[in-house]
């Protein structure tokens, strides 16, 4: 064990020896080395907290670094431009700070590997000097409550690093980072910290381990989207499986495939976003998560779920149709958003046009299309493409009308809901390939709401089709190639090689 001194502090500090930065042109090496030196430090801020006596007062602090994989570029290499990431935009020198490498194995493997093909220059792996904050390197699950006894009487940042909001933030993101002079270009679009921090949301916010999410996400503001995916992956594992893996619902109760869960699935209190993940090999199956209703659920759940860099995200929800040739029961398309939801104004201007994708677009349509036996003109009889309007205000019909409707008007909105115009929003922001399709519940617009009794027919009709098609677009979108799905319109000029 090292002791250094912060100069700042004037506090001796104890550390694991330092590790000397070795070079790898082998991505499968260099994830093994940071994989070596992240287990080899927080076992050692673990085992410093265990050591801890009662009333003890060590007389120096406790810390341990994230390891960083950096790479140097001396030549404006002419990648392939048809990548959307894999590859650095002008020489310099890059790097970035990695937590559970266990977890990112794949995507590490990939990135890494893009880089050292594109480039043909090697990464190097070390110790950056980024503390590991004493929270995020306890192992998933651990609860502490008789050990955290043991320095009530003293506070834990004079022990450890603490998490450090200054470290967490999403300028690298959000276009905004510049490096101080002599300070590296990011490597990757989020520190080691950030996703830390989002790790142990997620936990928290949805009751699974963030080891279960998987590569294609499903987001829903009603519960019915729910019971229905879990009738469905009950009766999936029941049945073998078809290709997926196991089924995880909230307390990470696993079913596996051939196995036969109970009729009534868990009995965990749910949390506040709960989500449940139908699994297949290399994290290629589906993920849905009930975000419940309104654009703030909206922007956090994917604030955290973007760093475990999905391939794609989907809103399936409820919406209100704005056209009178509408019927309760149509399909919603969203090509285009009126962002009126306000989360998201400080990190993404209210200007900023948030495209279409047509790899999204053309796989919900066909999807539609399979699940419905419809198919060109007979298509239009159930399903507009249009642009879906999203507000903060779930009452906005008990204001008074003349502004709000004429501004949906003149946007040429067709539909009306409260999420997805965020989820599409933090996809463009987060580069996560992202996509809407709603259901008509209601036309406010024209009188035109469900009488009592209408609601649970119209949930049992709809919910299994609708549900049936956002699955089929996820298995189409699973099978495209990477390279294809992860667009080009979510680059701005300077981006991180990293996805």
């Amino acid at each position: 064990m090292e002791k250094r001194i912060l100069p700042q502090m004037h506090t001796p500090v104890s550390s694991p020896p330092p590790v000397e930065r070795r070079a790898y042109n082998d991505a499968r090496e260099a994830v093994a080395a940071l994989q070596a030196l992240y287990t080899r430090n927080t076992e050692f801020l673990r085992a410093a907290f265990a050591s801890l006596d009662d009333g003890a007062t060590p007389g120096h602090r406790y810390r341990a670094y994230y390891p960083e994989i950096a790479i140097t570029t001396t030549s404006f290499s002419h990648a392939d431009s048809r990548l959307a990431y894999g590859h650095m935009p002008a020489p310099g020198h890059y790097s970035t700070t990695v937590t559970r490498p266990d977890l990112f194995e794949d995507y590490l493997l990939d990135q890494i590997g893009l880089i050292l093909r594109n480039h043909g220059v090697p990464v190097t792996v070390g110790e950056s000097e980024t503390p590991i904050p004493i929270h995020f390197a306890f192992l998933e699950g651990t609860h502490l409550p008789s050990a955290a006894s043991k320095i009530v009487d003293q506070p834990l940042r004079d022990l450890f690093d603490v998490p450090d909001l200054n470290a967490t933030d999403d300028h690298i993101v959000n276009g905004t980072f510049e490096p101080l002079p002599g300070e590296s270009t990011p490597l990757a679009p989020f520190t080691a910290q950030r996703v830390d921090y989002s790790l142990h949301r997620l936990a928290h916010y949805t009751a699974t381990s963030p080891s279960h999410f998987q590569n294609f996400v499903l987001f829903t503001n009603y519960q019915f989207y729910i019971d229905e995916f879990c009738l469905y992956a009950r009766k999936l594992m029941a049945e073998g499986g078809a290709g997926y893996e196991s089924f995880v619902e909230p307390g990470n109760i696993v079913t596996k495939a051939g196995d036969t869960p109970g009729a009534d699935g868990q009995s965990v209190r749910l949390p506040q976003m709960p989500a449940y993940h139908l699994t297949r090999p290399g994290h290629s199956g589906i993920t849905m998560v009930n975000i419940g209703v309104g654009p703030s659920n909206a922007k956090t759940i994917t604030d955290h779920i973007a760093v475990l860099r999905p391939h794609a995200w989907l809103m399936l929800g409820h919406c209100a149709g704005l056209r009178n040739t509408q019927a309760l029961g149509d399909y919603v398309l969203a090509h285009a958003y009126v962002r009126e939801d306000h989360v998201l104004d400080a990190d993404l201007p209210v200007w900023v046009p948030i495209p279409a994708l047509a790899e999204i677009q053309v796989a919900l349509q066909e999807a539609v299309g399979e699940v419905t036996g419809l198919s060109g003109y007979e298509l239009k009889r159930i399903m507009r493409t249009g642009t879906v309007a999203t507000i903060d205000n779930r009452n906005w019909e008990l204001r008074e009308h003349r502004g709000p409707v004429q501004r949906l008007s003149q946007s040429r909105a067709i539909a009306l809901d409260m999420e997805s115009a965020t989820i599409a929003a933090n996809g463009f922001r987060f580069r996560v390939p992202y996509g809407t399709l709603l259901c008509v519940s209601d036309k406010p617009l024209h009188g035109e709401l469900k009488l009592p009794g209408m609601a649970t027919e119209f949930y049992k009709r709809q919910v299994s089709q609708h549900l049936s098609i956002g699955i089929r677009a996820m298995e189409k979108l699973a099978e495209m190639p990477r390279e294809r799905l992860h667009s080009r319109k979510l680059r701005s000029f300077s981006e991180t090689a990293f996805q």
